[in-house]
């Protein structure tokens, strides 16, 4: 062994980063957290797995997220009005037509 080692170049982290996961703290219910460790140790699976394939199908039945081609769909049945209101008048060609008259 040294008698001193240099540690300025090294980085905190995991040795092997793992591809695809990020590690998260996150605060869970007792409850919660302690039903899914019963369920994952009948079913023989990890905790944390049963934890990420719940948020997955959450998350697969969960409504898509609003593009605006679906806002606009939504707005033009809402405001059919609008398609006929290109811009904004400023009132001179009224003001000019009730001078003349």
């Amino acid at each position: 062994m040294r008698a001193e080692y240099d540690f300025s170049k090294g980085k905190r982290g995991a040795l092997i980063p793992q591809k695809g996961k990020t590690r998260i703290s996150i605060y869970i219910d007792n409850a919660t957290l302690q039903a899914f460790r019963e369920r994952a140790e009948a079913s023989g699976t990890g905790y944390q797995t049963m934890m990420n394939d719940a948020l997955r199908a959450y998350l697969a039945e969960a409504e898509p997220p609003l593009t605006e081609s679906k806002l606009r769909e939504i707005l033009e049945e809402a405001l059919p009005q609008a398609k006929r209101l290109t811009r904004r008048s400023s009132g001179r060609a009224a003001k000019a037509s009730r001078r003349s008259s």
